[in-house]
C-alpha cells in the first residue's frame, strides 16, 4: 500500500494547462470500506462527497490551498489537480490525516455534521 493511500499522484500527458500538471486521485468507487464507513455516519461516500469533505477540511486547515487545486466533480474517481508537486505534497500534508485509514476517516466523519453537507 501507497504511502499516501488512498490517494495517488501522477503527472498529467501533455498537453496540459500549467494549473494541471498533476492529479491526485483516488478510486473511490473501488474503496467499499470507505464508501461503507461515510453511509454510516449519513454521509453519500461518493466522489462527490469525497470532494466536498475534503474541500472542507482543506478550508479550515489551509484555506490558501483551495486557490492552487482545481477539483473535478463526477464519476467514482476522487479527481483533484495541482500545478507542482509542491502543491501536491501540501494537499496529501492537509488531507491524509484524514483519509489515510479507515480509523482515521470514522474520527473525523464522527465530529462532522450530516446536516452541513449536500453529498
Amino acid at each position: 500500500m501507497s504511502p499516501s493511500f488512498p490517494f495517488e499522484v501522477a503527472p498529467l500527458p501533455p498537453p496540459t494547462s500549467p494549473e494541471r500538471q498533476l492529479a491526485i486521485f483516488a478510486d473511490v468507487g473501488g474503496l467499499e470500506e470507505y464508501y461503507v464507513l461515510f453511509q454510516n455516519y449519513g454521509f453519500g461516500g461518493t466522489a462527490e462527497s469525497w470532494v466536498e469533505h475534503i474541500q472542507t477540511i482543506i478550508e479550515e486547515h489551509q484555506p490558501e490551498l483551495l486557490d492552487e487545486l482545481e477539483f473535478e466533480e463526477g464519476g467514482h474517481t476522487f479527481v483533484a489537480y495541482a500545478p507542482n508537486q509542491a502543491i501536491a505534497d501540501q494537499f496529501l500534508a492537509c488531507v491524509h490525516p484524514f483519509f489515510g485509514s479507515l480509523p482515521q476517516l470514522q474520527k473525523y466523519l464522527n465530529q462532522a455534521d450530516p446536516d452541513d453537507f449536500f453529498a
